[in-house]
């Protein structure tokens, strides 16, 4: 079992303070910070162009911002850009090993982008396909792999050079459920051995299982942050109410709300999802007692829904 852990344990393996991108004129990224520790698992959240993706090429290298620090396991990227790199692995949603290369040399082919080389080439590679179960495939051409093989392939690759901070975009898009929590455990087994791991995910179970912090951008900016339960109860309230759209209360249910200055309801196919807090679902249950409803806790799915409002 490898160790991941930080060679200054008290500095985060990612810590970026004020990113700033533009394109065209518009800032797609508005003054993020991001910061996580080796161990923790970091989950940024967001709709589409919220500008999740334009933040993790920053972290990663592939972008430039246009202000804003980012350390790597306390390296300054844009100081020394090779030894940030050396401390990164990125794994990013599209497969992009290459096909000509079996799934050993595809291992082989990635060590040998890094300054300085990686030591032991030959015995890491063969403990990464052992450890993920690559070992039986290991002369054979990634395409003939199943879509959570392919995914293996992509997290063992990322990891070749033994780096302590990792990048997961959409890790598990596609995989039937069983593949799903094949990577689940893989990536929390990582998280447990002291890697630093940043994820993007559009599942938001997959978010709220893995992640030990939440980060959750909005149009550019950070909308809030912290642990799933205290993010919920900043975005959405204690308690989400279910009710059926087609009841004959729901005019009076709308009216009600509106006139406490409350967010407009989500309508879900045949339901309505009402946020309320404690003082709120008392009154909204003296005012409605005769109305059934469903009452539960607040979901990130939820909150993605919330988000992919416009504000």
């Amino acid at each position: 079992m490898h160790s991941y852990g930080p060679d200054f344990p008290d500095e985060p393996v990612l810590l970026a303070t004020g990113l700033v991108k533009q394109f065209a004129g518009r800032r797609v990224v508005d003054g993020v910070d991001l910061c996580c520790q080796a161990g923790q698992v970091l989950g940024l959240l967001g709709a589409n162009g919220a500008g999740k993706t334009t933040t993790l090429r920053m972290c990663y290298g592939f972008l430039q911002p246009d202000a804003g620090t980012i350390r790597i396991a306390g390296i300054d990227r844009r100081a020394d850009p090779e030894a940030a790199a050396r401390q990164t692995g990125v794994c990013t949603q599209d497969d992009t090993f290459d096909t000509d290369f079996t799934v050993s040399g595809n291992l082989k082919q990635m060590s040998r982008y890094f300054r300085p080389r990686p030591t032991a080439v030959k015995a890491r590679i063969a403990a990464l396909l052992e450890r993920f179960g690559l070992d039986r495939y290991a002369q054979a051409k990634p395409d003939v792999l199943s879509g959570g093989y392919r995914r293996r392939l992509m997290i063992a690759r990322a990891l070749i050079h033994q780096p302590k901070l990792l990048f997961l975009d959409e890790p598990t898009t596609g995989l039937d459920p069983q593949a799903r929590l094949e990577v689940w455990e893989l990536i929390d087994t990582l998280r447990r051995e002291g890697l630093g791991i940043v994820l993007t995910t559009h599942y938001m179970e997959e978010a709220e299982r893995l992640s030990g912090e939440l980060l959750i951008l909005r149009e550019g900016r950070v909308v809030a942050a912290g642990q799933s339960r205290a993010v919920l109860g900043d975005l959405i309230g204690e308690h989400m109410l279910v009710l059926d759209a087609h009841d004959p209360a729901m005019p009076a249910v709308c009216a009600w709300v509106r006139q406490a200055g409350l967010p407009e309801p989500a309508r879900v196919l045949s339901n309505v999802h009402l946020a309320l807090d404690g003082p709120g679902l008392a009154q909204f249950s003296s005012q409605f007692g005769d109305l059934r409803f469903e009452v539960r806790p607040p979901t990130l799915d939820d909150l993605f829904l919330k988000l992919a409002k416009k504000p």
